[in-house]
This record gives structure tokens, sequence and C-alpha cells, in this order.
């Protein structure tokens, strides 16, 4: 519009110039305002087009058609990346201070946003991303797919990680499992990408599979029982048992994690998914050779590898093993466990016993590198040869008397006294006592010499106790025990009598206490000499009869006490 007054008539016409200049200002006028308009129209928040008109050491001035021009940090645009005067670029309207005439813009900001509808827009649910890992957060990673998106730590991999730090600087597949675009919140999973990967992989296997062939795979799991290898998608069982023809004590001495091994299939489930493998049988048997490598009857020598209670296992060779068994370890020392003489390590000479290839097993022996000395007890020590020994051991039924290094007899109960039973050979001896004796007996296929001492001195029964003691003689003695059927009553040294409970008293006796106690001096009548049976009866009321001047009574216990006697020694 043409303001009156403003211009100079020329012949009262406005000259072409002035209007001219009118109409650019008014166009001009028009413009500024309509922009000033749109300016005024933005909030904080939005993305706007503005060119830089200056750039500072620390600033990028940017002209986006306000009042007043806008700022952008230059760090935002990177070192190297500073944008030239005059150049057209997008960013983000932070803030307007009217009272301060600024204006602050981000570049940074506005890529962002614009990277964030670039992505939502090319990618939905289930599509494979690839991104860089660039750090930690709270419960997982942060992934730059072209903005940063979200990895949880479960979804990170198959197998749940111990410190996801390990995955910081890695380019990462994974798949898009949550898209939320008002949030503009994307969340990964690398896990499910790697499991469908699997199941693939996996289904291809099974197909696959023959038994008995060769497969390469990667250790990747450990335990106390085997390994789980990765054959391209599933895992097959490599059992601690076919790891090695030799012995294993735990699977990590044979494979380690992420080891590339060549495996033999073994076994396998189509419908449970498990395969048994063998890493030992991808390999030639070195039982295969067995008889003639190790023929039976010949010697080697190889260290003891383990020991059990019933004997050793000596190593020959990689993966031959043999059982030396403790009754296999010496000619002639009895020996309770097999660390008695040998400890792991040790390297010991065996001669080969026996083979069984089917079972993979050896039997050695060690006593049989040496000359067996019992081949020579007979000759050395005859029957009636006269030795002295230290007692070695003592059981309850007799003494093991030392005759040489190895070399025991046994001196049983029976044969140390021949009037006197002992219930215990402690009795009369104790261990490491010297004693005389002789020889009984040799019996060199069971390793045994039979030896006595009282067979030193003449057998009293066969001579001097009939001649001695006869039916109806009165003789004293003193109780040295009590039973329940009666006592014993020594008559001498080493001879006793046998005072059944029918005999103490013309009454019923219930318990030999009510008459006689062990300590008492008695008489009594001697009413039986058994010479076969080497045994005495004794009577204490034929004795008192007498002793009254009556004649001694008939008596009927003897005979029944011959059982009860025989049953008092077997119960000591």
């Amino acid at each position: 519009m043409v303001r009156p007054g403003r211009y100079a008539l020329v012949n009262g016409v406005i000259s072409d110039e002035d209007l001219g200049t009118e109409l650019r200002d008014a166009m001009d006028g028009m413009t500024q305002l309509d922009e000033g308009l749109a300016v005024r129209s933005l909030e904080p928040g939005a993305i706007v087009k503005g060119r830089v008109t200056r750039v500072t050491r620390e600033d990028v001035v940017v002209d986006i058609n306000y009042k007043a021009e806008g700022i952008v940090p230059i760090l935002e645009f990177g070192l190297d990346e500073a944008p030239e005067v005059g150049s057209e670029i997008e960013v983000l309207l932070e803030e307007i201070d009217e009272e301060n005439g600024e204006i602050v813009l981000s570049k940074r900001k506005a890529d962002r946003i614009r990277n964030w509808e670039r992505i939502m827009n090319q990618h939905d649910i289930g599509d494979i991303v690839k991104g860089k890992a660039l750090r930690k957060i709270k419960g997982g990673l942060l992934v730059d797919i072209g903005v940063p998106v979200f990895l949880p730590a479960s979804q990170v991999d198959v197998r749940r990680s111990a410190d996801v730090g390990e995955y910081i600087g890695r380019e990462l597949e994974c798949k898009i499992i949550k898209i939320d675009r008002d949030r503009r919140n994307i969340v990964l999973s690398r896990r499910k990408m790697l499991e469908e990967d699997r199941d693939r992989r996996k289904a291809e296997v099974l197909k696959s599979l023959v038994k008995g062939e060769l497969r390469k795979g990667v250790v990747k799991n450990i335990t106390d029982f085997g390994a789980f290898v990765d054959l391209g998608g599933i895992d097959g069982l490599l059992h601690i048992t076919d790891m090695s023809w030799g012995r294993v004590s735990h699977p990590s001495e044979v494979v380690k994690l992420d080891q590339q091994i060549e495996v033999r299939v073994l076994d396998f489930d189509l419908q449970r998914e498990r395969i048994s493998l063998g890493l030992k049988q991808a390999k030639e048997s070195p039982w295969e050779n067995i008889t003639e490598r190790f023929p039976v009857g010949t010697r080697h020598s190889g260290p003891v590898v383990n020991i059990m209670p019933y004997g050793c296992f000596v190593k020959l060779a990689d993966g031959i093993e043999g059982l030396v068994h403790i009754s296999e370890m010496s000619w002639t020392r009895q020996i309770s466990h097999p660390s008695e003489l040998v400890s792991v390590g040790d390297v010991v000479e065996v001669i080969i016993l026996d083979i069984n290839k089917e079972k993979h097993e050896l039997s050695l022996g060690m006593k049989q590198t040496e000359e067996n000395p019992w081949t020579q007890v007979e000759a050395k020590y005859p029957v009636g040869t006269i030795i002295e020994g230290k007692v070695r051991n003592m059981t309850n039924y007799g003494a093991f008397i030392e005759l040489e290094e190895g070399i025991d007899g046994l001196l049983h109960v029976n044969d140390m006294r021949w009037t006197k039973k002992f219930a215990h050979p402690s009795a009369l001896l104790k261990k490491g006592d010297t004693v005389r004796a002789v020889v009984l007996a040799v019996d060199q296929e069971r390793k045994r010499v039979t030896l006595g001492v009282k067979q030193l001195e003449e057998d009293p029964w066969a001579k001097i106790i009939p001649e001695k003691y006869h039916v109806s003689d009165i003789v004293k003695g003193t109780v040295t025990k009590l039973t329940n059927f009666g006592a014993f009553v020594e008559i001498e040294p080493d001879l006793e009598g046998l005072l059944h409970i029918s005999e103490m008293a013309d009454r019923k006796i219930e318990k030999p206490e009510e008459v006689v106690k062990v300590g008492d001096a008695i008489t009594v009548m001697i009413i039986n000499v058994d010479l076969a049976e080497r045994k005495i009866g004794l009577s204490l009321r034929a004795a008192e009869g007498v002793a009254a001047g009556g004649t001694a009574p008939a008596t009927e216990s003897n005979e029944a006490s011959r059982e009860d006697i025989d049953r008092y020694i077997k119960r000591d």
C-alpha cells in the first residue's frame, strides 16, 4: 500500500522509480512478516532448517530466519567436520530466550531424531541389524545401530555371560524384538537370533548324522563327568571314559574350552536329541595288538598310576594299564593295603599274568619277578625242626612266629600246652617274645608252616597223668574258673579238672557260686580220667562223703559234662 504524503509528485504523478521502490519495500515487509510469524510459531523441540552464517573456534552461528541467530557448539560437529559458511543444516530448536535474544540449537539432537525416524521407518520387529556394542548400562549393553539401542544381558548369548563387558567394541548381529515408536525405544536380542540359527543347524546336523563317522566340533562346556562338544548347532556328550585309552582323572586334563577337536559319533537318539561322542575312538585302540606287544609271561616296568584297596594299577604304555592284585604283590608279606608296598609314581617291575583283550584288562604280578621263597621252606624247615623266632603278630587262635624275613609259622593256642587250654595266646605270650618251637607241618601250596611248643616236651597224658591220677583218688586243688555248668579246678600247675555243677553237692545247685568261688582251695575226688579226651572229672560231694566216713556215691554227670566242656572251650 502506498502511503499518502511519503513520495514527491512529478507533474502530479508518482515516478516509476519511487513506485518500484515502494512495491519492493512492501513485498519485503510482507515476506518478513510471514517468516517472522512462522518462526514465532515454532516451539522448543522442533527441527528447523538454517543457514550457517559464521563459524568460530567454539560455535557455529545459524540463521533460522528469526529476529536473532542461533548457536550450535562446534563440538557437536566434530573437530574435522565443521560446516562451511552458507551451507544449510537441520538443527533442533532447544530454547528461545526472548529476554536476552538468544536461541539455543543442537545439531547432534536433530541428527539423532532423524536417525531414529530413519531406523524406525526402515525396520520392524524381527529384522536383523548390525551394530557396535558401545558400553555397559544397567541390565545390559548399549548398541549403536545408527542410534543407541538396548541389548539386555539375558539376550546377549545363548548362555548368559558372567560379564557382558567382554562384548564392548565388538560388532554384533542381533534381531529386533521390540519397537516403541512413541518413546523412540528399540530392544535387541542376539540370543534369539543365535538360537534360531542353532535350531536350523541342529536340524541339519541331526539329519546328516551317521553312526561311526568322524566329525569336528568345539568344546563348549567341561564338567566332572565329561565335556559337551558343539557339532555345529547341537551339542554332543564326550564322556570322560571316552576321552583317552589311558587313565583320566578330570576332563580338563584332555580338553580345553573352545578347543576344536575331532570326535567319532558313537551313538545318537534323534527323538531325545542326544549324541554320544568318543575322542579315543578317533584313534586306533592300543589294545588291538596287545598280545603281540605284551605276551603273557614277559617282564615289563612302569609307574604306579592308581592305588585301590584291592591292588594297584601300573601303566605299561599310553592307554595300557594293568592291575597288580594285592595277592600278587609279595610271596611272603601279609599285606592289608597296597600302600604298604607302593606309592603313586613308583616305577615297578611286573610280569604279564593274563590278558583279556575284549575287556581291556591286564593282570600283572610283582612277586613273580622274584624267586618264590616258599619253594625252599620245606627243604629248610622239615617237620621236626626246632626253631627260634620272635612273635610277630597275634590273633584269637594263635601267634605268628617269624622264621625268617617274610616267612612266618603259626603257633596255635592248642599247641602251646599239653594240659592247659588258653582262650587267647596273650595269656602266655606277647608281641616281640622269643619263642622256641618245633615244626609240625609245612604246606607249600597254602604257604603255611605249623609250629608247636608243647611238642618240645613229652605228652604227660601218655604216661605221667594216668600213672599219677586214678579214679577215686582224693586230691586238693584251687578253683580257677566258674562256668554255668561248673568250675575248673587246678590240681597241679597247668593241669585242670572239671567239677561239674551236679558234683558240687547232694542238693540241686542252680549256680556254681552257691558252693564255690574262684580262688577257693577245695578237696575233690577224681571220678573220671579220659585219656582220649584229655579230661579229668572231679566231684566235691564224693570227697565230702568219704571224709564223712561214707563211700563214694555213684555219679552220672561225667558223660554229660563232655559236651559242656567242649562248648566252653570253643566259646573261649
